[in-house]
């Protein structure tokens, strides 16, 4: 058997339909932007991988940490045992945030750093002794992860159906704009005392369909609810790293989150790892003589060294001009495609064009109402495959969310696939 039969008969794909599902491509390299299957096939890795590898695939630099690290550790328990990459990435993390935070907690990827964060807030109130506390503040469209808690606090559809009736209540809100903030307000005020946490994606829902929405209102918001003494938590997994434009998207916002979820682009893509940050008051409610206080969470590979030597490394890199540079020539270039992409508006084959930093999105127009299980992006996807690139719409959601390190060339090869695949439909009308 080849590695395609091979992979149909032993292997599960995460969100993937399984009944005649066609075979997955086998990639046995990759390069930069440049993804290698066992053909000789090339494909630009046009959503860097499921939105981790800011740097491209194969980057010299953090290899090298690696290998350096490996060679002296590789893997420690982190109860009652520490070390110095954990610690250096915890010191250099605490400097950069956007906010005033004094503590780090290490997991495993984005969904159990929402889980952390979820856990933390709660049992502040229960240490503090405010059992009313107990209610979360989630937006609509929301995504925080695949986990039973994560899930809770997201949008309830097509990714949590089948366990709806096992996920905690939920308060959910609309995203504020100039026109629901009072309507917002009189929702939370009718839980007044009962919040403990509000969970945010911070100008960017990812999953939910690339949903952008103002810092403006969202500030507000925060304020608001700051006022009303309910913890922040900002889950920059996705928005982190300057997928917004900033290093944060919370960089965007005067009021600071009080807690704050890192994943993703964390590691440069190169290992799984998450980060869930606190302030030193919500980490002092932890401090007692009463051992029931204790945060009792961790996991097998809690702070693992190679994957904080990762984020090291990929932290240094995003730090060089040159990358910031890269990363303004991008939001420029998205910038250029949408506007030539108006004459599809006109047609009405697509709609609601939008951009934020490196990102930039759009949906096809269909008579169906936007789903994530409309088959047209599955013939999105794999017309672009066929075209040398991949593009992994969202149901009706193209976006765009390329590695750091694409070259001008490779970005204006992946517009104009988009662009022939749109030419396509408008022909069809």
């Amino acid at each position: 058997m080849d590695l395609k039969q091979k992979d149909l008969k032993y292997i599960w794909h995460p969100y993937t339909h399984q009944k005649n599902r066609p075979p997955a491509i086998p990639i046995v390299k990759g390069k930069k932007t440049l993804l290698y299957d066992e053909y000789g096939n090339t494909y630009i890795d046009a959503i860097s991988s499921w939105w981790v590898n800011i740097h491209g695939h194969g980057n010299k630099y953090i290899a090298k940490k690696l290998f350096e690290q490996a060679k002296k550790l590789e893997q420690v328990i982190f109860a009652g045992f520490t070390h110095e990459p954990a610690i250096e990435l915890a010191e250099k993390l605490l400097k950069i945030l956007p906010g005033h935070f004094s503590k780090i907690f290490y997991s495993d990827n984005g969904s159990t750093a929402t889980e952390v964060a979820i856990k933390m807030a709660l049992q502040y109130w229960f240490n503090k002794g405010d059992a009313k506390r107990n209610k979360i503040l989630a937006f609509r469209h929301s995504y925080h992860g695949d986990t039973f808690g994560a899930m809770s606090v997201s949008e309830r559809g097509t990714f949590t159906i089948a366990f709806r009736e096992k996920l905690f209540e939920v308060i959910f809100i609309d995203t504020p704009d100039d026109t629901n903030f009072t309507v917002i307000k009189e929702e939370i005020n009718r839980y007044k005392n009962e919040i403990a946490c509000f969970i945010y994606e911070p100008l960017l829902q990812g999953a939910g369909g690339m949903r952008m929405y103002d810092a403006k209102n969202l500030n507000s918001l925060v304020a608001f609810l700051k006022k009303e003494k309910v913890l922040c938590i900002a889950d920059e997994v996705l928005t982190g790293f300057y997928r917004t434009g900033k290093f944060f998207a919370g960089d965007y916002l005067e009021e600071k989150a009080d807690i704050i979820c890192l994943s993703k682009a964390l590691t440069g893509g190169t290992m799984a790892l998450g980060v869930t940050a606190c302030t030193h008051e919500i980490h002092e409610a932890f401090v007692s003589d009463d051992k029931t206080k204790t945060f009792f969470h961790g996991h097998s590979f809690t702070a693992n060294p190679l994957a904080c030597t990762a984020s090291l490394a990929s932290l240094k890199l995003l730090q060089n001009d040159g990358c910031k540079e890269k990363i303004e020539a991008i939001s420029t270039l998205h910038e250029d495609f949408l506007k030539n992409l108006s004459p599809f508006v006109k047609q009405n084959v697509i709609k609601n064009l939008r951009k934020t930093g490196t990102i930039c999105a759009f949906e096809i127009c269909t008579p169906q109402t936007d789903n994530y299980l409309q088959d047209i992006g599955i013939h999105f996807s794999n017309y672009c495959l066929k075209n040398g690139v991949y593009l992994r719409a969202l149901g009706n959601t193209v976006y765009i969310m390329p590695p750091y390190c694409i070259t001008k060339k490779e970005l204006k090869k992946v517009y104009k696939v988009v662009q022939a695949f749109l030419f396509s439909i408008a022909k069809k009308g």
